[in-house]
C-alpha cells in the first residue's frame, strides 16, 4: 500500500512565515539593521539642541552682555558656545571617546565651512562689484585703444587681454606639459641617484618666487640674447612658474599607480617604454590632468613676470613674438593703480572674467582627461 506524500497548497502571500521553534512559540522577526551612516536619533538631538542653546548664549552674550554687535562676533561666540556646550551635552550621555570624536568631527566641519564660506564670499564681492562692465557686449569684444580709465562703460573692452593671457597660457603649457610629465616619469620610472636630486630641486622651486622667475627671463633672453618684450617671454617666464608646480604633482600621481600593472606589462614582453606609454600615464591621466589644473591656475593670474617681460599695451596684438602684449592680471594691475572708479569697477569685472577662464579651462581639462569608455 503506497501513502502518497500531503500536498501543499501553493499560497500568494509575500509576507516571510515564522518558524515554529521545538517548543511550539513564534520567533519574531527580525528587525532590519540601521545603515552605517545612520545617526541615532539621542545623537541628532544632542548636536542640533547644542546649535540652538549655543545660538541663544551668543545672542545674549554679543547683544545683551558685550559691546560686541554684528554678525561677525556673532558666528565667532557661537562657534565656542556651540564647541562648549556640543563637549559638555555629549559627555552626559556618552563616554570621553564619543566626546573626542564629537569634538574633532566639529573642528573638521566648522574649518570645511569657514574655507567654503571664504571663497563664495571672495566670488560673490568681486562678481557683485564688476556686474555693470560684464553686461556690455563691448567688454569682451572691444580693445582699450583711445579709451581714457574715466570713460563709460560701453566704451572700450578687455579683447586684447584676453586673447593675451590666452596666448601666454597656451605657450606655457605648450613647454611645461611635456617637460613636467618627463620629469616626473624620469623620477618615478627610472630613479637612481640623479633623480632624488632633480626631485630636491623640482621641490624647492615649488617655492620660487615670481619675480625671480620674471628677472631670470629677462636678464637671459631679454638683455643676454636680445630678444625684444613680448608675449613670448611672458609666456617662457610664465612656464618657469608652472613646471615644479605640474612636475611635482605628476611625481605625486604616477608613484600612485599600482606597482603590479607595471609588472604585468613587462611578463607580457613589453619593453619599460611601452609599458610607461600604454600602461602607466593611461592609468594616471586623470591625475595628470589634476597636476595641468593647477600649473595653469598657479600661471595665468602671474602678474610680476608679464609686467617685467612683455609689459602692457592698450591694443590687441595676436603675435607673441613681436611687440608687447597685454594679460587679464595685468590688466587689473594697471586699471586699478589708476584709482578712478570707473577704472576699479573695470578691474573687478575683468577679475571676474579671469575667475571664469579658470574654470572654463578646468572643465575642458576634465573632459580632454576623461578615461575613454
Amino acid at each position: 500500500m503506497t501513502v502518497s506524500a500531503p500536498v501543499t497548497e501553493a499560497t500568494d502571500d509575500p509576507q516571510p512565515r515564522t518558524h515554529l521553534p521545538a517548543s511550539g512559540q513564534e520567533t519574531p522577526a527580525p528587525v532590519p539593521r540601521a545603515g552605517l551612516g545612520a545617526m541615532p536619533e539621542q545623537d541628532r538631538l544632542v548636536i542640533w539642541g547644542s546649535r540652538l542653546s549655543a545660538a541663544a548664549l551668543a545672542w545674549v552674550i554679543t547683544q545683551r552682555l558685550l559691546p560686541t554687535p554684528g554678525p561677525a562676533w556673532f558666528l565667532v561666540v557661537f562657534g565656542a558656545m556651540n564647541l562648549l556646550v556640543l563637549s559638555v551635552t555629549t559627555a552626559l550621555t556618552d563616554d570621553l571617546v564619543v566626546v573626542k570624536d564629537r569634538i574633532a568631527q566639529w573642528l573638521v566641519s566648522t574649518g570645511a565651512l569657514v574655507v567654503f564660506s571664504a571663497l563664495a564670499s571672495t566670488i560673490f564681492f568681486v562678481f557683485h562689484r564688476g556686474w555693470h562692465p560684464l553686461v556690455h557686449l563691448n567688454f569682451y569684444i572691444h580693445d582699450m585703444t583711445g579709451v581714457g580709465p574715466s570713460d563709460p562703460l560701453d566704451k572700450g573692452g578687455i579683447l586684447h587681454a584676453i586673447v593675451g593671457s590666452l596666448i601666454e597660457i597656451g605657450i606655457a603649457v605648450a613647454i611645461t606639459l611635456p617637460l613636467g610629465v618627463g620629469t616626473a616619469v624620469f623620477m618615478t620610472e627610472v630613479g637612481g641617484r640623479f633623480a632624488r636630486v632633480v626631485r630636491t630641486v623640482v621641490e624647492a622651486m615649488t617655492a620660487l618666487p615670481s619675480i625671480v622667475a620674471g628677472l631670470f627671463i629677462y636678464t637671459t633672453l631679454i638683455i643676454a640674447l636680445g630678444v625684444p618684450r613680448s608675449g613670448l617671454a611672458a609666456g617662457l617666464a610664465i612656464s618657469v612658474m608652472m613646471l615644479p608646480i605640474i612636475a611635482r604633482a605628476s611625481d605625486v600621481v604616477l608613484r600612485v599607480v599600482p606597482g603590479g600593472l607595471r609588472e604585468a606589462s613587462l611578463a607580457l614582453g613589453a619593453s619599460r617604454w611601452k609599458t610607461v606609454w600604454h600602461v602607466v600615464l593611461p592609468t594616471a591621466r586623470p591625475g595628470l590632468a589634476t597636476a595641468l589644473i593647477l600649473g595653469i591656475a598657479r600661471g595665468i593670474g602671474e602678474t610680476s613676470p608679464v609686467l617685467i617681460t612683455s609689459g602692457a599695451a592698450a591694443f590687441l596684438v595676436t603675435d607673441p613674438s613681436q611687440g608687447v602684449m597685454n594679460s587679464l592680471p595685468l590688466y587689473i594691475f594697471s586699471t586699478v593703480r589708476s584709482g578712478v572708479p570707473i577704472a576699479i569697477e573695470r578691474a573687478f569685472a575683468t577679475a571676474s572674467v579671469l575667475l571664469i577662464l579658470v574654470l572654463v579651462l578646468f572643465v575642458v581639462a576634465r573632459l580632454l582627461a576623461r578615461p575613454r569608455k
